[in-house]
């Protein structure tokens, strides 16, 4: 029997039962068996057959997956690495020159160029390196490899309506090495429901059109819950005796009862008195300061790492004329090293930290400012070698 006859044969005699299929095991048994949940989804047989018949697992893909070192710099040191003139030059350039774009995304969205441009910036570097990446090879092997395969497996089938819609390719669609494709970066099942044909053309391509591509990222953030016309970060001045255990993402208060507090802009006004924010202070109270409105939150949608969006964030607002933030004096932080033992050392106390991975992540930030206060330090969330060796 040839060996497409006996795949095809293999995909059908199990479709019938197959149930979600368990990430690990051999790779090929892997595919074939994620090939016959597409079938009993009701996928075409042979559609699927040839979808999957060139799969392979990649190993540069997990190989990225478990090196961002990256997201272990405080946010200083992070944005500084991200955010060039030349990058700001360039985003005001475009703002200008696609401004119909942006102008259209304003009235249907309400979201402002700058959020687009900061996505458009760090995803791509304004559309220039987008990845080369196999698409289907790297979201296979995730969906395989048993860290995230919860993210990955709706990926897969995803990219499968995609080809099925003649809008993919799995032998020669490449992008990032999580998945993600074109200039915005957008996973197959945002494509599949957020996907827009920004220049009229009957299809949606965001490798090389960019009206497709930043009004598809528009309409992805507007269904994650952007609130239209809305602010969603500012820098702020804050007053010497704010009790720090109230700053972070858990405390929400209006923007009056901020006000009302000592907070102020450090530039212009605040926004709206009646909207809800917080206030971030990334690498402690003696760091910078800014004021997180609803649409903030909007953020962790598109990505996970705090740092990542913060710095995201704070870039949309420069790109559209804010200043460069005051830097402060933070006090030292921990190296990658440092980090962890402080995470042993707090997960020992029966906080729930996560994984012990160096990085200053939602759950470790939490840790910090309660076991400051329970130690009678300023709770801002700021780990220093002072607090590692109280611990």
């Amino acid at each position: 029997m040839k060996k497409t006859a006996f795949l095809a044969a293999t995909f059908l005699a199990g479709a019938l039962q197959a149930q979600t299929v368990p990430c690990g095991g051999g790779f090929g048994a892997f595919v074939n068996d994620m090939a016959r949940e597409a079938i009993a989804k009701g996928h075409d047989s042979s559609t699927v057959q040839r979808f999957f018949a060139g799969v392979r697992q990649d190993q540069s893909v997990l190989k990225a997956d478990r090196r961002q070192g990256i997201f272990q710099d405080p946010f200083i040191t992070f944005s500084r690495k991200l955010i060039s003139q030349s990058r700001l030059d360039k985003g005001r350039q475009l703002a200008q020159s696609q401004s119909a774009i942006f102008d259209r995304i304003q009235r249907e969205f309400g979201i402002s160029p700058g959020v687009l441009l900061a996505f458009w910036a760090f995803e791509t570097d304004y559309g220039a390196f987008q990845g080369n990446f196999n698409t289907a090879n790297a979201l296979v092997t995730l969906a395989h490899d048993c860290r995230r395969p919860e993210i990955f497996r709706p990926q897969v089938f995803a990219a499968l309506t995609l080809y099925e819609n003649g809008a993919f390719d799995p032998g020669t669609t490449t992008g990032a090495w999580a998945g993600e494709i074109g200039m915005v970066q957008m996973l197959p099942k945002d494509i599949l429901e957020n996907g827009v044909d920004g220049d009229g053309d009957g299809r949606v391509t965001l490798k090389t059109s960019s009206a497709d591509a930043l009004l598809s990222g528009a309409k992805m953030l507007s269904h994650l819950g952007w609130r239209p016309g809305e602010p969603w970060l500012q820098e702020v001045v804050l007053p010497d005796d704010l009790d720090w255990f109230d700053t972070g993402l858990h405390t929400t208060k209006t923007v009056a009862e901020w006000e009302a507090l000592g907070v102020k802009a450090r530039s212009g006004v605040l926004d709206d008195a009646r909207l809800p924010a917080s206030i971030i202070i990334p690498q402690g109270r003696n760091g910078p300061a800014f004021i997180a409105y609803p649409n903030f939150s909007v953020y962790f949608e598109w990505n996970k790492s705090f740092t990542y969006v913060l710095t995201a964030a704070y870039f949309g607002t420069r790109l559209m004329g804010a200043p460069v933030y005051d830097a402060g004096q933070p006090d030292t932080g921990l190296s990658g090293d440092q980090m962890k033992s402080l995470q042993r050392k707090l997960a020992d106390r029966g906080y729930d930290v996560g994984k012990i991975d160096g990085i200053l992540g939602a759950g470790t930030r939490a840790a910090v400012r309660s076991v400051q206060r329970e130690l009678g330090l300023p709770a801002d969330a700021w780990p220093t070698p002072d607090l590692l060796s109280r611990l």
